[in-house]
This record gives C-alpha cells, structure tokens and sequence, in this order.
C-alpha cells in the first residue's frame, strides 16, 4: 500500500540520521544525500499532483454550490408568481425541487470546507519539502567542498610524509562531517535563522496571503448567492 503523503512528508522533514550515519560507513555519504534530493523531489511532484486534485475538486464544488443557490432563488421568485397566479400545482413542484437542492447544498459545503483544508494543509507540504530541499542541497554542496578540501589537504600530507591517514581514519573524518551535516539536515535548529529559514517564512506569508485572499472571495460569492 502506498505510503500516506503526511507520514512520508513527516519522514523526510525528520529524517533519519542513523539511517544516513550507517551509509557513511559503507562510503557512500554523497550518494545518499542525491537519494534523499530525489526523494524529496519526488514526494514534492506527488503533493503537487495531489494538491491538483484539490484544487479542481473545491473548484467544481464552488461552483456547483453557486448555481444550486443560484436555482433555489428563481425557484422562490417562482413559486411566488405561482401563488399568485393560483398555480399551486406549479408552486408545489418548486417547493419540491427546492427540497431537493437544500439536501444538496450541505454536502456541497462540506466537500468545499474539506478541499480547503486539504488545501491548506498540502500547501504546508509543498513549502516544507521545498525548504527542505534547499537546506539539503546547500549541505550538500558543502559536503562536497569539504571532501574536495580533505582529499587536497590528505595529498600534500602524503607527499611530505611518504604516505596518507590510514583508510579507518578517512572513514571516521568523513562520518564525524557527514553527522554535522545530517543532524542540521534532519530538522535541528542552528543558533541563527539560516537564508533557506527566511525563504521558507516568506513563503509561507504569501501561501497565508492567498489563503485569505480565497477566504475572502469566497465569502464575497457566498453573500452574494444568498
């Protein structure tokens, strides 16, 4: 069975430093930190196909509800000219199909109510996997300038000693990195807010500003169908 999208957001945000620690030791730090940018990007593609589905559902729901409110209204203008006509057979027919659409009109609430927070809640994925990526690709690049650094740092050492750190100790300087830069990457804070922290708040400031903009709408719509 397919993975939930919010325990495999949940799992990549956390992350797994044991996990990573034991590929470290296997000399392959760099190759899992590709895997875990794939997979972020990945899980990001299936959000957003997911977060599609909810748009175009709240959308056909939205405008379902406004011509049902819509229909309930020439429907009472209606049943007042059959009144007044001394149409109560035509009035009753109304009324009936006015029936019809109240019992539909709260289930078209609800699955609005719902695909707005889906909504809301998928947009939420989308920045903190987008966020997410950036800290680990910015780790990443870091990884490899250090190990660039080390291996330049491990030659001029060989040359003027006859010989290199023993393969025990290249493994040890590497995890001991690899660690520092996983536990940054599995969601510890640093001591100062980082560029990716401030890109991720404003980011989400403008998802908030959208959000209300669409609360607004909404609501603007809704009074004038009533």
């Amino acid at each position: 069975m397919k993975e939930a999208i919010s325990t495999r957001v949940g799992r990549l945000i956390a992350g797994s430093v044991n996990a990573l620690i034991n590929a470290v030791e296997d000399a392959a730090p760099e190759m899992v930190m590709e895997q875990a940018l794939r997979e972020i990007d990945g899980a990001t593609d299936d959000v957003r196909a997911e977060l599609g589905k909810v748009l175009a559902t709240r959308h056909l729901a939205t405008k379902r509800l406004a011509e049902e409110n819509q229909k309930h209204e020439t429907l009472g203008d209606q049943i007042e000219l059959a009144v007044a006509q001394n149409r109560e057979d035509l009035a009753e027919a109304a009324i009936a199909k006015q029936f019809d659409i109240e019992a539909q009109i709260p289930v078209l609430e609800s699955a609005i109510t719902e695909a707005q927070t889906q909504q809301k809640e998928l947009e939420g994925y989308v920045a903190a996997l987008t966020a997410r990526r950036r800290e680990l690709e910015g780790e990443l690049q870091q990884f490899r300038a250090a190990q660039k650094a080390a291996a330049a740092a491990q030659a001029a050492g060989g040359a003027a000693a006859g010989s290199g750190p023993s393969p025990a100790r290249r493994v040890s300087e590497a995890e001991t990195a690899f660690s520092r830069v996983m536990q940054r990457a599995g969601g510890v804070p640093g001591s100062t807010p980082s560029g990716a922290d401030a890109a991720r708040l404003a980011e989400l400031e403008a998802l908030s500003r959208a959000n209300r903009i669409q609360e607004r709408l909404a609501q603007i719509k809704s009074k004038k169908a009533d």
